[in-house]
């Protein structure tokens, strides 16, 4: 964690210094703001902190709570998701508390007696180890909280806004073209009226999503007319695998997926209720918890379960609903206009819970539009980059209820029905990648290069998130993971691998130091006056040689960049490999070097050769402020 650089720090260094309009923040919801969040769910709150790091510009999120969440329904982590936590600096405090998966067993009818269930299977969670981060069960209430302190610390000393129940918005004409009503919920002024304007408006708020509405979009798709009871409960069982992950199912037809919860004791049953008459008009949800328990004990028969303590439960239908847009450009209107109202998360994709995908695909969501809004406001990119996010994004929430569907129906199939034994635990290990959060590739757009350059650096590939891989950070000698050092602080990542030559030496990566130190069509030559040069692009080198063989004050300038008010050398950026690990060998990176460009959430946006200066700098031109023409020298 790098400190200093503003002078000498002795409290917490994960509080930012305030900037900006974090200083002298107002308590009270302002009349005017650049982007209103509506709803404080995982999109709505890691939206939020992702723009809380732009101190320009003015964002605020509102709630028709009167406070926090206290019981979340959502609690399967991902370990995409606890690689995005990394990023905002919590990763390692979720993980201490949250429950780990490593195994799954999968439970079925005894062969001797299908009145009885018996293990007859365990599955490793990550066999070919997918990601270094777990995958994780911990309350979303957490999740929320961890965001909102991320916030608090920020430099815009962001915090949401309880008590405000959004109504209606319209969209018009001028600075702040958004005009929004919202009712207050709760205090003194419960019940009455009050209207923002706003730039941007992002819904965040739900399934059953008023911002969603108000742009005129629907949830489409279909009912699987299969009730579930859920609930987390503390009870006392013989049955053995309680604090396993399981997929249980009994001869009568009836199932149970089993998430242990963190904290030990509480666990989360989804108990099949079966099929759901399509005329019962919502009836199968008034089942009783009594109700749900007894099913559950139907099930795990001979295995006897004893609720002492239940802390929520709930009765859903599945379903798979999914709005063909994320924004309010009409299809007929695309190209004509840029968005200025955006949805997210539940508001435009809904589907099962016991893939575990919801609240993980949700801040995805968040992740990607967050940073987009930010570089816009502040004008580092033109406003085209938002028609981005839903073309982006819808494409993946359709990947998600395809195979949700495909999960949720195995869950609800009958023993006799499967086509193999062992067809439910071969679907949860061959297709351990996608619920990971890691089969996730965005198409070639104006973020997101061609894979003409593929072959240089095969590990990393274009559209999918960047694979972090060990490395040794020269100046100090540390082991780490490269990947982890990307923070959510808006800046596009420009990883340098470097060609055999050792620093300093005449060679295409010193050529390369060069033209982005000096050139004027380098990206970093868009960085403004005023700024440190690593204000908006984070710039790493990454040398084939061990670090002992590294001479740090031999390296070119542009990875060692002067910082802050003292115009102090930042020694960080420079990398060896390791004697265990060899990232260019780990990632197929190409011996002669190669340029690996990271949007600002992680994901690989272009691979290209040390040479390609022009290519990396047409990569960039659209993307970056229009740059005035040097004045004609005399």
């Amino acid at each position: 964690m790098h400190f200093h650089h503003h002078g000498y720090v002795s409290g917490d260094p994960r509080v930012q210094p305030a900037a900006g309009v974090g200083i002298d923040r107002p308590t009270q919801l302002p009349d005017e703001v650049d982007v209103l969040i509506v709803g404080t769910g995982p999109a709505g709150m890691l939206t939020a902190a992702q723009l809380s790091q732009f101190p320009g510009v003015t964002t605020r999120i509102v709630e028709r709570r009167g406070g926090r969440l206290a019981i979340g329904q959502a609690d399967g982590i991902q370990a995409r998701s606890v690689e995005t936590f990394q990023a905002f600096g919590f990763a390692e405090r979720i993980i201490a508390e949250a429950y780990r998966i490593t195994e799954m067993a999968f439970w079925k009818p005894d062969p001797a007696d299908h009145s009885r269930i018996v293990r007859a299977a365990r599955a490793v969670d990550d066999p070919a180890g997918i990601s270094e981060f777990p995958h994780l069960i911990v309350n979303q209430a957490r999740v929320l909280d961890y965001f909102a302190e991320f916030m608090a610390n920020s430099p815009t000393r962001m915090a949401p806004d309880y008590g405000y129940e959004f109504r209606s918005l319209e969209v018009g004409e001028g600075k702040y073209p958004v005009t929004v009503t919202l009712l207050h919920t709760a205090g003194p002024l419960e019940g009455q009226e009050r209207v923002v304007r706003a730039k941007y408006v992002v819904g965040a708020d739900g399934a059953r999503s008023k911002v969603r509405e108000s742009i005129g979009c629907t949830l489409a798709g279909d009912q699987a007319n299969h009730a579930w009871g859920v609930m987390d409960v503390l009870a006392t069982t013989d049955f053995p695998d309680i604090r396993l992950k399981c997929a249980i199912q009994s001869g009568e037809g009836g199932s149970i997926l089993l998430i242990p919860r963190e904290g030990g004791h509480l666990f989360r049953m989804y108990v099949d209720l079966g099929e759901v008459n399509p005329s019962d008009k919502g009836a199968v949800r008034n089942t009783t918890i009594e109700q749900i328990i007894a099913k559950a004990n139907d099930i795990l028969h001979p295995y006897t379960l004893d609720v002492r303590n239940v802390a929520w439960h709930s009765v859903y239908e599945v379903g798979h609903r999914l709005t063909d847009r994320f924004d309010d450009v009409l299809p007929e209107e695309i190209g004509t206009r840029t968005p200025r109202v955006f949805i997210t998360g539940d508001a435009c994709h809904t589907h099962s819970a016991k893939a575990g995908q919801g609240m993980n695909v949700s801040m995805q969501d968040g992740f990607n539009l967050g940073w987009k809004l930010g570089h816009v406001l502040e004008g580092r990119s033109p406003e085209g980059l938002l028609s981005t996010y839903s073309a982006e994004r819808q494409v993946i929430a359709k990947n998600l209820i395809d195979f949700d569907k495909e999960w949720s129906t195995l869950m609800a199939k009958k023993p006799e029905e499967f086509e193999s034994p062992s067809e439910l635990e071969d679907f949860y290990t061959s297709t351990a990648e996608f619920p990971a959060g890691f089969m996730t590739q965005y198409a070639p757009s104006m973020l997101i290069g061609e894979q003409a350059h593929q072959d240089l650096a095969t590990g990393f590939t274009v559209g999918k998130r960047f694979k972090s891989a060990p490395v040794v950070r020269v100046c100090d000698t540390n082991p780490l993971q490269l990947g982890h050092q990307a923070k959510a602080d808006g800046r596009w990542r420009i990883y340098v691998f470097a060609d055999p030559s050792v620093a300093g030496s005449a060679s295409p990566t010193n050529d390369l130091a060069e033209w982005l130190a000096n050139a004027p069509d380098s990206p970093l030559a868009a960085t403004p006056s005023g700024l440190d040069r690593d204000a908006w692009f984070d710039v790493k080198v990454i040398y084939q040689q061990e670090h002992t063989g590294i001479d740090i004050s031999a390296v070119p300038a542009a990875f060692t960049p002067e910082v802050g008010p003292f115009r102090l050398t930042y020694l960080e950026n420079v990398y060896g490999t390791g004697p265990a690990a060899d990232i260019f060998e780990l990632r197929g990176v190409a011996r002669g070097g190669a340029v690996v460009v990271v949007r600002p959430d992680q994901y690989v946006a272009n691979v290209l050769p040390l040479t390609a200066t022009a290519e990396l700098a047409a990569f960039f031109a659209p993307l970056l402020p229009t740059r005035k023409p040097e004045p004609a020298r005399s």
